[in-house]
């Protein structure tokens, strides 16, 4: 282990302990915010569990054998006093994506390392993350996990929007995490993307996230051929920036840049280009609808006919109509992604992660722009939609299990000691998009101006086929609505009864 991680083990067993009385799962559990005795090291402040100290006043952290960052805490189980034993679990986050670990490359990765380090050793765990499933098959790997039953793994599932998964929640496959006293959902890292609110019947919550939400569906625009049109870039990001960045800017703007360039009669430039369903949501949801809300008893309510969301539905069908480059026959669903980065259309619509390292964008020629999607008459202000990966407990593990789980995953993701405020996620974003108002304006804005919403949690509502995919240039909003009306309806009342 490293120098600085034994240093702080040291002086954390030479620290003081204030005993806050409570105990984990099995041991008459409390509330979080009775968490365990918590023993900190000396010159550190007093914190929520994990979080960051300064030290004292008047003593400086070479005085005390501490670095900079100040000290951690520990929590120590009231019936020992000692730190929580977790008894050497070798715990799996399962993902798909995830590979061997690299290198520190910084000052806060090394630092994040260093603080696992010692939460490992202090409370006798191992965890990492670790690719096992694909995109694909994670839900119904879950629910065939779940169902078979605990095969003596520690496993924390990471998985997707499916409606393998919103089954999962009906059938108990999914430990209900508000059982568990060691986590607190108050805190900011969970109510600032508002997950476990998504995942949430009654009292019970089946899913969390922990950390910034990601930057969902905007606009990307081309700068070359606005330029072109003899449009300043910049203005696109002025108009967001002064709260005028509406729909009936972007579809002048659209007017304005669609054209023939040879004279041939046919568009050759088109105003925007994207994958329809996202954008039939963006509408929906930039003019304050929804397909499936939730009223204030919990309740989940059928939106689609709200005057709201009708009118976004009605505008993604005139922006089709109207603006949208046609696919050629035999063009693949994403064929939109090539004909932007071909400069076939001066707009596109999708999500942040477009822009970043590894994604189709990256090759792209032309400089491009990102901002939020335009907010429609009824909004006063920009909406981005959170959707995040839901973290999940297996609903086979006993309640020693899950809570010790739980615990670890808690300290795994809490803000690293000295770094509360840091902004690494700028860094990706960064590296991707080309210049740093899409970043430091649209990506910040997006992470602060969210909602949730509840239709991907509603067990057997597709809305894909039956719905979304049923919208293009030319179709009837509402014979769609229509097709839906019943089904939707019978499907929010059986999960309202559960």
């Amino acid at each position: 282990m490293k120098r600085k991680v034994l240093n702080r083990l040291l002086a954390a067993s030479m620290a003081t302990v204030m005993t806050m009385g409570m105990a984990g799962c099995g041991n008459g559990g409390q509330t979080p915010a009775d968490q365990g005795s918590q023993t900190t090291d000396p010159g550190a402040g007093t914190t929520d569990q994990g979080a960051g100290q300064d030290t004292s006043e008047g003593q400086t952290a070479e005085e005390d054998g501490e670095d900079a960052v100040g000290g951690y805490t520990v929590i120590t189980d009231p019936a020992t006093g000692e730190a929580y034993d977790l008894g050497g679990m070798e715990i799996i986050i399962r993902d798909w994506w995830s590979g061997d670990p690299a290198e520190p490359t910084n000052d806060y990765e090394e630092a994040r390392d260093e603080y696992r380090d010692w939460i490992q050793e202090t409370y006798n765990f191992t965890i990492k993350q670790q690719a096992i499933s694909d995109w694909g098959s994670t839900p119904q790997d879950y629910v065939d996990y779940c169902t078979t039953g605990d095969d003596g793994n520690n496993y924390i599932f990471i998985l997707r929007d499916d409606p393998a998964i919103t089954s999962a929640m009906a059938s108990g496959l999914m430990y209900d995490l508000a059982t568990l006293d060691c986590l607190d959902f108050s805190q900011e890292k969970f109510t600032k993307n508002m997950l476990h609110e998504q995942y949430s019947y009654g009292d019970s919550i089946y899913c969390m996230y922990a950390g910034d939400p990601e930057p969902r569906t905007g606009v990307y625009f081309n700068k070359r051929l606005l330029n072109e049109a003899q449009i300043d870039p910049e203005s696109i990001y002025d108009l967001q920036a002064s709260g005028d960045w509406t729909w009936d800017k972007w579809t002048e703007l659209m007017e304005q840049v669609q054209r023939d360039t040879n004279n041939d009669g046919a568009i050759d430039i088109y105003g925007t280009t994207q994958n329809n369903s996202t954008m039939v949501l963006a509408c929906v949801y930039s003019n304050g609808g929804e397909l499936v809300g939730k009223d204030a008893s919990g309740k989940f309510t059928y939106r689609v006919e709200d005057p709201e969301t009708i009118e976004g539905l009605q505008f993604s069908v005139d922006i089709m109509d109207n603006y949208t480059l046609p696919y050629p026959e035999e063009a693949q669903w994403d064929y939109y992604k090539e004909a932007f980065r071909n400069g076939m259309a001066v707009f596109m619509v999708d999500d942040g992660y477009a822009g970043t390292p590894g994604n189709y964008l990256q090759d792209m020629e032309d400089d491009f722009g990102f901002v939020m999607f335009p907010k429609g008459p009824q909004m006063s202000d920009y909406i981005n939609c959170f959707a995040n990966n839901p973290v999940a407990i297996p609903g086979c593990y006993d309640a020693d299990k899950a809570w010790k789980l739980a615990f670890a995953w808690n300290l795994y993701t809490d803000d690293i000691p000295g770094y509360e405020d840091y902004e690494g996620w700028k860094s990706n974003y960064y590296a991707g998009f080309r210049d740093t108002r899409a970043v430091d304006e649209t990506a910040a804005m997006m992470m602060e101006k969210g909602m949730i919403t509840y239709h991907g949690i509603i067990p057997d509502l597709d809305t894909g086929d039956p719905f979304l995919y049923q919208f293009y240039s030319g179709c009837d909003v509402s014979a769609n609505v229509e097709a839906i009306r019943e089904s939707w309806k019978n499907y929010i009342d059986k999960a309202n009864q559960k």
